[in-house]
């Protein structure tokens, strides 16, 4: 079992959020709902990561699951 994450994508989610809703971001990398959690962690190390909205906006998901500010985007992905 690999401690690294699995690469869904080098560019980011961009993903129109509700003001209060909250969203599982997938952190593993297995989820085939990217960039939300489908449960595909199960028997990893990875747990997905709890955003809620704090206002009506896009927000960008980081893609290639190495952000250092998880779940958003902070351009980890130009240095893969």
């Amino acid at each position: 079992m690999s401690d690294a994450p699995i690469i869904a994508q080098k560019s980011p989610f961009p993903v129109e959020v509700t003001e209060g809703k909250t969203y599982f971001w997938c952190a593993c990398g297995k989820s085939q709902k990217q960039p939300f959690c489908d449960g595909s962690h199960k028997g990893t190390a990875f747990t997905p990561v709890k955003y809620t909205a704090d206002a009506d906006k896009k927000v960008f998901f980081c893609g290639c699951k190495h952000s250092g500010n998880p779940p958003l985007c902070d351009g980890s992905h130009a240095k893969l």
